[in-house]
């Protein structure tokens, strides 16, 4: 018992560390190390990118009179208010993540789209107006995109060195991970095509785990990220727009 006790009280001590980003709509567990196009999701296909949802045609040559064009065109403010009707897109994901969509429909009459990225799509612009046009088709005002991604670090404990007794091993944590979400909005106006992104705030947690508790320690902290995370920017996309 006692020695149990001291390797208990070395977990906080730290030999080794690492660190990885997955995306939101890519965020299974993966012992082998994520990347930003991670494939432990079949379904995953990549993100859509902001030229993608915000009609910028990135291979157009524009000129200072396009820019100028467009800084003197008067625009009203984005406004988006409870009980408005949003076109909800999570990218990479075929549907939004349930805590999201559940988190957004406290306040909003909800519609859901898919966030996986077109193949052959033609241009930029083309793909954001059948956005907008098929959000009109269904009378929705406004379209929120939202990115995701998970950035963790992990630290190997000196109760590692247990890891020769074959049980022990297993059931004695012997890593801590921490893992922040960060994400990402964009709201769009479907009439007009005006756009605003903002980034609402960052959640962090901290988990010990051992060889046998390492997956549902990992997916545990995903879920409790997401959660706050979706609260939090559905929270902070009505108080920025609202106003």
């Amino acid at each position: 018992m006692k020695r149990l006790g001291l390797l208990m009280l070395l977990l906080f001590f730290v030999v080794l560390s690492g660190c990885a980003t997955r995306s939101i709509s890519n965020s299974g567990y993966n012992p082998g190390g994520y990347y930003s196009r991670g494939t432990d999701n079949p379904l995953y296909k990549g993100e859509l990118s902001e030229f993608d949802v915000l009609g910028i045609d990135a291979g157009k040559e524009i000129t200072e009179q396009d820019i100028l064009a467009a800084a003197s065109t008067g625009k009203s403010r984005l406004t988006l208010r409870k009980g408005d009707s949003i076109l909800l897109i999570q990218s990479g994901a075929m549907i939004p993540d349930q805590d999201m969509t559940e988190s957004a429909e406290r306040y909003f009459s909800v519609s859901v789209f898919t966030g996986v990225p077109e193949q052959g799509k033609k241009t930029n612009a083309s793909y954001a107006k059948a956005l907008r046009l098929a959000a009109a088709g269904a009378g929705i005002e406004k379209i929120l995109v939202y990115w995701g991604v998970l950035e963790s670090g992990t630290k190997n404990l000196i109760t590692k060195s247990v890891s020769w007794v074959p049980l022990a091993g297993m059931a004695i944590p012997d890593q801590a991970q921490e893992l922040r979400i960060r994400l990402k909005v964009a709201l769009i106006d479907v009439k007009t095509g005006q756009w605003d992104i903002f980034v609402p705030k960052v959640f962090e947690d901290t988990a010990y785990s051992a060889s046998l508790t390492r997956e549902r320690s990992d997916q545990q902290q995903v879920e409790l990220l997401k959660t706050k995370a979706y609260q939090a920017a559905i929270e902070g996309t009505l108080a920025r727009y609202s106003r």
